[in-house]
């Protein structure tokens, strides 16, 4: 009997999802639970499995094509079965149609024949350093999907280039100081700017340089490569919710904001101590605030709540989302029961968590549910920032750096370590005093780190 392939619900917001990539071919044996393809959801790359027994008849949609939720977008069925009827009467209708190019594709033939380049004469020999540098699986070389996505765009034959990502994977700087470098396939690349190594985020963690000496380089981050005047890219499904989202937020929700400077003094030397003890004792500064966070959130539960509409929901168990930047946007890992966790377990998970959700490895349960969330700049040296409501949350923290401050301490000023923390509530749900006494708690764990101990 002949099975239905319908673009699912992957993810619990998902309302359409971009077909990445085919794993079965037409033809191909398929049984029940195996892996269809890959499909970009609003927040990761999941699996799509085959729901029935067969062979995989017709695939209805290429690769990088969109699709809403329930739409058909192929056939499992008996190898001689007649599928005319479940297509429509268009038993010959192409697997790869026209009507279904995707929207990267339709951009490029869009785009102005001035600025298309040059063809480029045939790649040299990669370099021995690169093809050795290639980390594979199972003959397959790692990369993100998104790396994917350009390689083939520019050119770029990813068995060529090594990868800087976790594990050795190919990520997209990887692919587009490959494409500048000239390691790429027959096809010709789009761009050609090599991005630059990243900046060390862990350097706003640092006391700040001292004046005089050799001054402090510049940091740079992964820039995009344009060519021509302008550079159209179409938007992937987690911007797309990104964008519905901040929509849902910034107009309809009535926001205030809180702002406190924090003595960071004892959790430095909480830092160091924990340090030295190995490295399975450190902890970042976003650590400890996260727990401090959790803790106060258990104490004020009235910020820990949800804006329901026509009710509040306030929660007794403080699941606490972690806004972690990707190279397609923000997503937000949650750590649930945070505080009820310690320090070195909070660290632990989100450690882990980030690293997957760079990946687009997150399970649908990994990045719903929070009820409160943290946004922290401060590693990219932001001293002050506002954050934006994640509905139908009622409040985020926004964290900065931590800065050396001369401070007085009523006979004279010292070098203090300061951070300031801002944090933006939903006046439906929190009041100003309400939020206010929240962020004293918070300032109050943070300066004294040893109560998060106990």
């Amino acid at each position: 009997m002949a099975t239905k392939v319908m673009m699912e619900a992957l993810s619990p917001t998902m309302e359409e999802g971009r077909l990445a990539k085919w794993l079965k071919n037409e033809g191909d044996t398929v049984a029940n639970g195996d892996v269809l393809a890959e499909v970009e959801t609003d927040k990761a790359i999941m699996e799509l499995v085959a729901r029935g027994d067969g062979v995989l008849r017709k695939r209805l949609i290429g690769e990088d094509t969109t699709a809403p939720v329930g739409q058909l977008i192929g056939v499992i069925a008996g190898k001689d079965e007649d599928i005319s009827a479940m297509l429509g009467g268009a038993g010959t209708a192409p697997s790869e149609p026209a009507a279904s190019a995707s929207a990267p594709a339709a951009a490029a033939a869009a785009a102005p024949a001035a600025v298309a380049p040059t063809p480029a004469p045939a790649a040299p020999a990669a370099p021995a350093a690169a093809a050795a540098g290639a980390v594979t699986d199972g003959g397959r070389v790692k990369a993100s999907p998104l790396a994917r996505r350009m390689a083939s765009e520019q050119g770029v034959a990813l068995s060529q280039v090594q990868g800087s990502g976790p594990g050795g994977r190919v990520i997209r700087r990887d692919v587009e100081a490959a494409a500048a470098s000239g390691v790429a396939s027959t096809a010709a690349p789009v761009s050609a700017a090599a991005a630059p190594a990243p900046a060390d985020t862990r350097a706003a963690e640092r006391p700040a340089a001292k004046s005089g000496g050799k001054p402090a380089a510049i940091p740079v981050a992964p820039g995009m490569a344009i060519d021509g005047d302008a550079r159209d890219v179409p938007l992937t499904q987690m911007r797309k919710t990104i964008a519905r989202r901040l929509a849902e937020s910034i107009g309809p929700v009535p926001t205030f904001y809180l702002t406190a400077e924090i003595d960071m003094t004892a959790v430095a030397a909480l830092r160091e101590q924990m340090a030295a003890s190995g490295d399975a004792f450190k902890v970042s500064v976003n650590d400890v605030v996260m727990k401090a966070v959790a803790m106060a959130l258990a104490k004020h539960p009235e910020c820990n709540a949800h804006w329901l509409g026509d009710t509040i929901r306030y929660h007794a168990r403080v699941h606490l989302g972690m806004a972690v930047a990707t190279d397609d946007g923000l997503i937000v890992p949650v750590i649930r029961d945070a505080d009820r966790k310690g320090l070195g377990a909070i660290g632990r998970e989100a450690r882990e968590l980030a690293g997957r959700a760079r990946e687009r490895k997150l399970k649908p349960e990994e990045y719903t549910g929070s009820t409160f969330s943290v946004s922290n700049l401060g590693m990219f040296g932001i001293d002050q920032f506002t954050a934006i409501i994640n509905p139908p949350e009622a409040a985020i923290l926004a964290v900065g750096a931590t800065e050396t401050k001369p401070v007085w301490d009523g006979t004279q000023f010292l070098p203090a370590p300061r951070m300031r923390v801002t944090l933006s509530c939903d006046h439906r749900v929190i009041d100003g005093a309400v939020g206010a006494r929240f962020l004293q708690t918070v300032r109050h764990l943070l300066e004294h780190p040893y109560l998060m101990l106990y």
